[in-house]
């Protein structure tokens, strides 16, 4: 994959490019990862595709100075200057295809609802944005969850306390267990944790919205989930598939890390349906 900067306003913009093919498909990675995420589909897609994966805003290269906020707005006038730029390669600039996982999934919904007219196919691997869950609702969406967040990620033995009691008893799973573990025990990785909820908050997709639209637009949409996923379940896809017959759902031998050698043969093939 081929690394480009973009500009924009006063931030760089992180991407990378694969590819040949005529029709553009957006990669859009989960937290905590990065455009690289998507490499070991550049074999599979690229005589059809070309590839764009994007950096978020406090992930991989991409240095974010607009504040702790990043909106669907910014991210469609980021995708049309990267089309512009591209204009010239031989590809098609009006529509696009989409390939995310686990956050990116959110992100791809956000942009189905905003703009479907734009979009020919979504797969989706874990796709996030499917339910809200309470805690990243209440530190993300309310001005005053915000600030405890906030608070928590400077002072957070309070909080790790009250997980440790949750997981003796039984209210709290091991995966949820384990993330805490991970970001509350390091200073940077409480950071980063902030920053990125907060910057990523104003993706929160509207179902009420979304299902007519995939039952006016002709995008074709497939979702991933892993049997074994603590996180991301797929029974919580049951509303969208019964809404929309249409939907195609596919469950792999695999937790919530889809994007590994062995699944992502299955994954790519879903573009070929």
């Amino acid at each position: 994959m081929i690394s480009h900067l973009l500009p924009y306003k006063n931030s760089v913009i992180s991407f990378q490019t694969a590819g040949v093919g005529r029709q553009l498909l957006f990669c859009f990675h989960g937290f905590a990862e990065d455009a690289g995420s998507f490499h070991l589909f550049e074999k599979l897609l690229d005589d059809k595709f070309t590839l764009i994966a994007l950096d978020f805003p406090f992930h991989g290269k991409t240095v974010w100075k607009e504040e702790l906020l990043f909106s669907p707005a910014d991210l469609l006038e980021i995708m049309s200057a990267i089309i512009a730029h591209l204009s010239g390669d031989n590809v098609e600039t009006t529509r696009y295809s989409i390939l995310g996982y686990s956050l990116g999934g959110r992100v791809a919904f956000q942009l189905l609802q905003l703009a479907p007219e734009k979009i020919d196919r979504i797969v989706l691997a874990a796709p996030d944005g499917l339910i809200m869950n309470f805690w990243y609702w209440l530190g993300t969406q309310t001005s005053v969850g915000n600030r405890l967040f906030k608070f928590t990620m400077h002072n957070p033995a309070w909080f790790f306390a009250l997980v440790k009691a949750g997981h003796r008893t039984g209210l709290v799973n091991k995966s949820v267990f384990k993330f805490v573990c991970h970001y509350i025990n390091d200073e940077t990785a409480r950071l980063d944790l902030y920053q990125r909820w907060t910057t990523m908050r104003r993706f929160k997709p509207d179902f009420k919205q979304i299902l007519p639209l995939l039952n006016n637009y002709p995008v074709k949409l497939t979702l991933f989930f892993g049997t074994y996923d603590r996180i991301i379940l797929k029974k919580q896809s049951d509303f969208l598939t019964a809404a929309c017959p249409l939907v195609n759902v596919k469950t792999l031998n695999a937790g919530h890390q889809l994007l590994r050698g062995k699944y992502v043969p299955e994954i790519a093939a879903a573009f070929s349906e």
